[in-house]
């Protein structure tokens, strides 16, 4: 692949406006589209080097600004304090599912109005509070998503009535949950109940908890980083989406 196309590009919502960066090969296309939802800390420059590798595989990438309706919101990670961290707290609670459903709503059709992405099968991936919401994006978009990924998800079980386990059972892509063995986010019975949700519901999926691994393992710039897991996981996903977005 020679090269890559990326851009900014701002999508209407109900809310509002929302900012996304898009990337994908040169060339006319169409290409498979994935979704990238970010983690809680939000969008930065790690995010869009995600984006790019993805495209370098052969996707047309999108990667939206999910606090959006907040405002213009950037964190300086390398400078985290406690402060920070309360701050991106409040940030990540104040989005919803039904939020945040409605936002992929708008992002397919945004993606359906460039002739260079595919209006077929698409993937998405979600890190930290939006493996939720590639889960949820999974239940709520059957006939579009065929590939969903959640590295170390929270909330993908929760109290809450619109828990994302609860969709289930409207899940006809296929799932790869990856979860760390060592993660204060992830209580212990979201495994389990997660498992036998998707069991039930005949859901395709792989998950596997990552020996030796904490909350954020996938970033090379969190102190978390695994490299081993980090790259398994690349090719993980490669070859899901491959499967499930290329060859159909």
């Amino acid at each position: 692949m020679s090269g890559l196309v990326e851009f900014d590009l701002d999508i209407a919502t109900a809310d509002g406006v929302m900012p996304t960066f898009i990337a994908r090969p040169e060339g006319t296309g169409p290409y498979p589209a994935v979704i990238l939802y970010m983690d809680a800390p939000g969008i930065r420059e790690e995010l869009r080097d995600f984006s790019r590798r993805f495209a370098r595989e052969g996707y047309y990438v999108l990667l939206p600004d999910m606090y959006y309706r907040l405002g213009h919101i950037r964190f300086n990670l390398p400078r985290r304090t406690d402060s920070m961290t309360t701050m991106i707290h409040a940030a990540r609670t104040s989005l919803t599912n039904a939020g945040v459903m409605d936002d992929t709503r708008a992002m397919f059709a945004a993606i359906d109005l460039d002739a260079a992405a595919s209006d077929g099968p698409a993937g998405c991936v979600g890190y930290c509070m939006s493996g939720a919401y590639a889960v949820t994006a999974a239940g709520t978009f059957p006939d579009r998503i065929a590939a969903a990924v959640s590295q170390y998800g929270v909330d993908i079980v929760c109290d809450a009535p619109d828990s994302p386990h609860l969709l289930a059972d409207r899940i006809a892509g296929e799932l790869y949950l990856a979860f760390a063995e060592h993660d204060e986010w992830v209580p212990p019975h979201v495994v389990p109940t997660l498992t036998e949700a998707l069991d039930a519901a005949g859901v395709t999926y792989g998950l596997k908890t990552w020996p030796g691994t904490q909350h954020g393992f996938s970033f090379p710039q969190r102190p978390a980083y695994n490299r081993d897991a980090a790259e398994a996981m690349w090719q993980i996903m490669f070859d899901l989406y491959a499967r499930r977005l290329k060859s159909a």
